[in-house]
């Protein structure tokens, strides 16, 4: 009787295994609830005492009996306090636990204590946030919500792009109404294209107009010239576009001032412009010269031109997405005044920190280090920051480039058209026979 009732035990295990895994292949969320969020909570309460005195997480208490001062009587051992935390809390795929803190502890500690709660608890990641003061909220991620991102959804509105999924699971959305011009770093082979093929992907369907300054011959947005409204491929045409838009700019001015409104959401749906939102392929060409009168001369309009409709275009409709493998002080003075117009800023995996810095250094330091962390297998994923003012870790839904043509194409029939900027162009190209 006995092997037989053995044998059942083990068959029954097996079964259990097998069950488990399908379960975690395909439920992962099942697998969490079921087994993983148990085995957390358990490793959670039965570290946190040794992990917290580990990594001065602890206070020591002063005995009860001592003499003046910080001596203290031989043989009344200091008594280490560890901070109180509530009971972990699931969430979709991890856990969240709240630590309250000892007079004059700050976030920056458990900060560093960050890797040592990942081994502690077995976890993929921990996150420290500070929702109030005296307060530490530890999120723990069991896996890598980023290594297979779903597709998430999010509601449709005018100049709003569904661009992957972050690193919670929710919708990475990219809302130009609410956070005008956004900043995308990221070396060769990162995503940054990617991610540009998903913007005009998810703008292409919608009433705007989009330009496109492809200052290397036009091989990446050239791809979508169907849907764009305008494509400048050299510095010069860029330098024509931009001095049109900004005398667009000025006469939209003319019309919100004429209306009594400050900005052309407030008008009439017949006397609103079309929505402009302009797509800088790589900054780099835009700032460098290469050392001619002629070329420097260039340069400095671009980035005069540049920066005014960063600093006026939010209100009038004019957007910018401007995309760079470098972006440094090195371009010079106008690309750091630049930057601070960008309030959206996009960093994937770089080459050098001080693109990470330059990027996301003046919005939080903590996102510095944790996009330098990506790596070259993590193809578009990148640290984003949100309309709140705090990051994100996210990944943009891979678009393949036929897929993104071909959805360009649909939609060419929309294309709004722009005629100053038009005959900005035909001017230039007259003057250059």
């Amino acid at each position: 009787m006995r092997p037989i009732l053995l044998a059942f035990a083990f068959a029954v295990l097996a079964w259990m295994l097998v069950v488990g895994d399908l379960v975690r292949r395909h439920r992962p969320a099942w697998h969490w609830y079921l087994i993983g969020y148990p085995v957390t909570v358990y490793r959670v309460t039965a570290t946190w005492r040794k992990v917290a005195m580990l990594n001065d997480l602890a206070v020591s208490r002063r005995p009860p009996r001592g003499l003046l001062g910080d001596l203290v009587v031989k043989g009344d051992p200091l008594r280490p306090m560890t901070p109180r935390i509530s009971f972990p809390r699931a969430t979709r795929m991890g856990l969240s636990v709240t630590v309250r803190l000892h007079a004059g502890q700050t976030p920056a500690t458990y900060m560093k204590a960050a890797d040592a709660l990942v081994h502690a608890w077995k976890v993929h990641a921990v996150r420290v946030t500070s929702p109030e003061r005296g307060l530490i909220l530890l999120t723990a991620m069991a896996n890598d919500p980023l290594q297979r991102p779903g597709l998430a959804t999010a509601p449709t509105e005018l100049l709003s792009a569904l661009i992957g999924a972050l690193e919670t699971g929710g919708a990475w959305v990219m809302n130009l109404r609410l956070v005008p011009h956004w900043l995308i770093a990221g070396a060769t082979r990162s995503g940054k294209s990617t991610l540009l093929a998903r913007l005009i992907t998810q703008l292409a369907p919608q009433p705007v107009a989009l330009v496109g300054i492809d200052c290397k011959g036009g091989m990446e947005l050239g791809l979508f010239a169907q849907r764009l409204s305008v494509l400048a491929t050299c510095r010069r045409e860029a330098v024509a576009v931009f001095s049109a838009l900004v005398v667009d700019m000025q006469d939209r001015m003319s019309v919100c001032r004429s209306a009594g409104v400050r900005s052309i959401w407030e008008l009439p749906d017949k006397l609103r412009p079309v929505p402009v939102v302009v797509l800088v392929d790589e900054i780099a060409e835009l700032y460098l010269s290469d050392g001619t009168r002629e070329s420097r001369a260039e340069a400095e309009q671009c980035s005069t031109l540049l920066l005014r409709l960063a600093q006026l275009g939010a209100a009038l409709g004019i957007h910018l997405v401007v995309a760079g493998q470098r972006v440094g002080s090195d371009l010079g003075p106008g690309a750091t005044a630049l930057r601070a117009q960008l309030g959206g800023r996009i960093c994937h995996r770089v080459n050098d920190p001080g693109t990470a810095e330059m990027t996301l250094g003046d919005l939080n330091k903590d996102a510095v280090a944790v996009a330098q962390s990506i790596t070259a297998e993590e193809r578009g994923v990148a640290v984003c920051t949100g309309p709140d003012g705090g990051w994100s870790r996210a990944r943009s839904h891979i678009t393949p480039t036929d897929e993104a043509v071909a959805t360009a194409r649909k939609h060419a029939a929309i294309t709004p058209a722009l005629p100053a900027i038009d005959r900005a162009l035909a001017v230039l190209e007259g003057e250059s026979k």
